[in-house]
């Protein structure tokens, strides 16, 4: 019998300004995906298969094939994210904690194998930048 391997994630919080609601409508509303983080066919439904498209500015380029893991409005999102990249099956988790000054946003992107370092701190930068970019959609919104 062999042993799992070990996997490592990591996390990325941000207090935003806004209703856990508007937060929401951004993670689950394609228009508003497509502006912040890639093109997509999403829907928040469970179990919903769907691909987010890379396009050919970023450092990879491709698809990730996804599926709709856990929606609980306005609070928890989660999905698979299996991208090319080193053979990449992760999950990512949104979850949206009202505070008084908003929203406490919290993403978590766990999975990754220890010979996965490339696809971790690509990714870890690469979702900074789409928060950054969430930022800007919500405030223009």
């Amino acid at each position: 019998m062999t042993e799992p391997v070990a996997t490592r994630s990591f996390i990325i919080e941000r207090t935003m300004p806004h209703s856990p609601e508007k937060i929401w409508r951004a993670l689950t509303q394609v228009p508003l995906l497509d502006e912040w983080l890639l093109k997509s066919d999403f829907q928040p439904i469970q179990g919903h298969r769907f691909h987010f498209r890379a396009p050919a500015n970023l450092n990879w380029n491709g698809i990730v094939d996804c599926e709709v893991i856990t929606v609980e409005p306005p609070a928890r999102l989660i999905y698979s994210w299996n991208a090319d990249v080193a053979g990449l099956q992760s999950v990512v988790s949104w979850t949206l904690t009202p505070i008084p000054e908003g929203t406490l946003l919290r993403m978590e992107q766990s999975g990754f194998r220890p010979d996965q370092n490339n696809a971790y701190y690509g990714a870890r930068s690469g979702w900074n930048q789409f928060i950054d970019n969430l930022e800007r959609t919500l405030l223009e919104r």
